[in-house]
């Protein structure tokens, strides 16, 4: 391929690379991940609500990584306030699981960076055979799309598995019940797969400039060199 189009190729890889790299910034920073509906079940039962009235105890919360907003329902009327997870729900959320997804989004904040530092280099500069050049693109993508997955995986675990929403619902809670009423994931959390796709996408577009996989020329080479021994 002419350098020409390997430098187009490459460019259009940090380019994806950085909107990667803004996409986790702005979903880590927003409070967008999870929106859902809670019911407040012990004033339902209190006056035995059906129906239309069930709206009347039914709230709203929505939240991030960091905080959240919550509006209470309980049959008098809405009660929003914000909450945040650090320190106030330290107590409520599963510390190791919740502090695993932000390690894991501050590493693939990192390594995104260093996918748009390391295409751009190999569009522009001199590169070598080593990390620093096309080898080291499959390396620095594939752990980016790793950190995205893991993040995917564990934050549905902690959403869906724990209970995490029922639990911020009821949170200082002692004379009323929450349960989930509906949860969906919100943009937020979608931004973490789109970052998913986008370093597949550079991995296809790293191929596409004609580098092999890693380990690749090594695997054959050392094949034909045991069929030229076989053969003397």
């Amino acid at each position: 391929m002419p350098n020409r189009q390997k430098k187009i190729i490459f460019s259009a890889g940090g380019v994806l690379s950085f909107a990667c790299v803004l996409m986790v910034v702005a979903a880590m920073g927003t409070r967008f991940w999870v929106q859902a509906t809670v019911l407040c079940k012990t004033g339902a039962q209190l006056v035995n609500a059906t129906g239309p009235e069930l709206d009347k105890f039914i709230g709203s919360l929505n939240y991030g990584l960091f905080q959240g907003q919550r509006l209470k329902q309980c049959g008098l009327g809405g009660r929003p306030f914000f909450f945040s997870f650090f320190p106030e729900l330290m107590g409520v959320v599963p510390v190791g699981l919740h502090g695993s997804v932000l390690f894991l989004c501050a590493i693939l904040l990192l390594f995104s960076s260093v996918c748009s530092a390391s295409f751009m280099y190999n569009a522009f500069g001199s590169p070598y055979e080593t990390l620093h050049g096309p080898p080291g693109l499959y390396l620095w993508n594939m752990i980016s799309s790793l950190c995205s997955c893991l993040i995917l995986i564990l934050y549905t675990s902690e959403v869906k598995l724990h209970r995490l929403s029922e639990s911020i619902a009821n949170y200082k809670e002692s004379d009323f019940v929450y349960t989930t009423h509906t949860e969906k994931f919100q943009y937020s959390f979608w931004l973490i797969f789109l970052v998913l796709l986008m370093h597949c996408l550079n991995i296809l577009l790293i191929r596409l400039v004609g580098v092999q996989f890693p380990f690749w020329e090594t695997k054959v080479s050392n094949a034909n060199a045991g069929a030229a021994d076989l053969m003397y």
